[in-house]
Formats: C-alpha cells, sequence, structure tokens
C-alpha cells in the first residue's frame, strides 16, 4: 500500500505532457505594381493608361489581376480591365481630356493557403493630371 501511494505521488509530481498545437502560418502576401495614369497614342488616338502586374508573389499562385481607371470629379464608374494569370492587366480610358486628372486602382488576387483560398490585394490610388 505504501509502495503504491509513494507511486502515485511520484506520477503526480511529474510535468505535464505537453501537446504541440500546430499554429496556421499567415498565407504569403503578394504585391502588385499599378503604374499611375499616362497618356498613350493608340493608332492615332490619344488615351489614358495603367497597367498592374504581379510583383513579389509565388507566380503559380496569381490567378487574377484588375487595372481600373477613372477620370477624377466623373460621375461615371471606372473602367475596369482583367488579366487571369500571371501576365498584366491593362485599361484604356477614351476620350483624353487635356489637363484633366486621372485615377488609377487595381487589384490583385492569388491562391493560397492548404487548401488554397483566393486572397485579393487593392492597390491604388495613383493620381496623374494629364
Amino acid at each position: 500500500m505504501i509502495r503504491s501511494l509513494t507511486l502515485l505521488l511520484a506520477a503526480a509530481t511529474l510535468p505535464l505532457a505537453s501537446t504541440a498545437v500546430a499554429v496556421a502560418e499567415p498565407p504569403p502576401t503578394c504585391t502588385y505594381n499599378l503604374s499611375p495614369p499616362q497618356v498613350v497614342d493608340v493608332s492615332g488616338t490619344s488615351m489614358v493608361t495603367a497597367t498592374i502586374s504581379p510583383g513579389a508573389c509565388e507566380r503559380s499562385n496569381v490567378y487574377l489581376s484588375v487595372a481600373c481607371l477613372q477620370m477624377q470629379g466623373s460621375p461615371n464608374p471606372p473602367i475596369c480591365q482583367s488579366s487571369n494569370g500571371v501576365l498584366p492587366a491593362q485599361v484604356f480610358y477614351a476620350p483624353h481630356e487635356p489637363g484633366a486628372t486621372y485615377v488609377s486602382t487595381g487589384r490583385g488576387c492569388a491562391n493560397t493557403g492548404n487548401p488554397p483560398q483566393p486572397v485579393c490585394t487593392p492597390v491604388g490610388p495613383l493620381t496623374a493630371t494629364v
């Protein structure tokens, strides 16, 4: 009986076994490069353009880039253009009004985690008077 009690007390003083808890790491973040609005000539017509492309990112995870342009103060919604995968998205705004201020915005989306989940990152706004 004394021996059983001694073993029981010895077992009670042992540290409890710890269980490792897996903590999910935050998904890798991707960066995207958005250009400010700029004027280009397209077949003799002046247009404003902006592009967005993936920057620092696991390229195989990128699935969508969206570039948008809007003339500041315009009641019209932005014009947007998307591109799948790692290709840049480029948007054109016409007609170009010299001296007007234009705003470029965008977003890039990548799949992260296991199972993959979409994570979209907004970029901008960038403004330019052109």
